[in-house]
């Protein structure tokens, strides 16, 4: 009894009981699941499953508190619910801001990453957030853990990279990584078929008509960036594929990790430089 219970652990992508010695996970298909070091890579990057979402949300806010901190000038506090709580544009350019002004002009090519993880209001955040917080544990469900994390990276990257081609000057926010979702999503939707993936796409869609309508409504939104974020998403998504079509291996672990590397080090590096530029002024 011992002895199995010694051979017995939790698969480190899925949680669900299963022998140490199964060269592939039964219930999600991740190959060599008793290895020592994929259990602890798995258990640094998503060390909880879904909660990848909370830790998403939790930097952003951080980028958020430390935007509004580093705002000398005062942050917006004007009756316009769009502008409460916004940071200075000199915050969000010290911090990562991207656009052709950053790239440019500074040769900031690091803050495609970085705008991601800015907001300029309280309503630009909570709204970005409330969508990631919907579509993240869907994409997260369809495949897998680590192709969200990379769909969320480099979606952004693509949907900033577009809008800074367009000649966007300035630019910020998380919803550039979230159409990438929403891209995702819609590729798996009419990939998958049948009547869960009409339902998928029609939903989807849904997503994307209110995204078109609110960009012709409200001034200053990038439609560049948006547009980019599905296409990335779309991309991505058609790439590594979902669940269905292939299970988690090591190639998602490895580049889910490098994303998230990547993410960490590009935020300490931009957080770390506008401190050093607001000590030495």
């Amino acid at each position: 009894m011992s002895d199995v219970q010694e051979r017995a652990i939790l698969c480190p992508n899925c949680r669900k009981l299963i022998s140490a010695d199964e060269p592939v996970c039964p219930h999600c298909g991740t190959a060599k699941p008793g290895a020592k070091w994929k259990s602890a890579l798995v258990a640094l990057i998503a060390p909880r499953g879904d909660n990848i979402v909370n830790y998403i949300i939790y930097v952003n806010v951080a980028m958020f508190v430390i935007s509004i901190l580093f705002s000398s000038s005062g942050v917006g506090m004007s009756g316009n619910p769009l502008t409460l709580f916004s940071p200075s544009s000199n915050a969000m350019l010290l911090l990562g801001a991207t656009g052709t002004v950053p790239i440019d002009q500074v040769g900031r090519w690091w803050s495609l990453l970085s705008a991601n993880y800015l907001h300029g209001g309280l309503l630009h955040i909570v709204f970005n957030m409330m969508a990631l917080r919907q579509l993240g544990p869907f994409v997260i469900r369809e495949y897998g853990i680590y192709r969200m994390m990379v769909i969320y990276t480099v979606s952004g990257l693509i949907g900033y990279w577009l809008s800074y081609e367009a000649g966007v000057r300035f630019t910020i926010g998380a919803s550039a990584a979230v159409c990438g979702l929403i891209g995702a999503a819609l590729y798996y939707g009419k990939s998958r078929g049948g009547e869960y993936g009409k339902a998928v796409s029609k939903e989807v869609s849904g997503w994307i008509f209110g995204l078109f309508i609110f960009g012709l409504i409200f001034p200053g939104i990038n439609n560049w960036g948006h547009a980019g974020g599905i296409l990335g998403g779309i991309a991505v998504g058609y790439l590594l594929n979902y669940r269905e079509r292939k299970a988690d291996n090591l190639v998602h672990l490895v580049l889910s990790a490098v994303c998230i590397f990547a993410t960490i080090a590009v935020l300490l590096w931009a957080v770390g430089s506008a401190s050093f530029y607001r000590l030495g002024g």
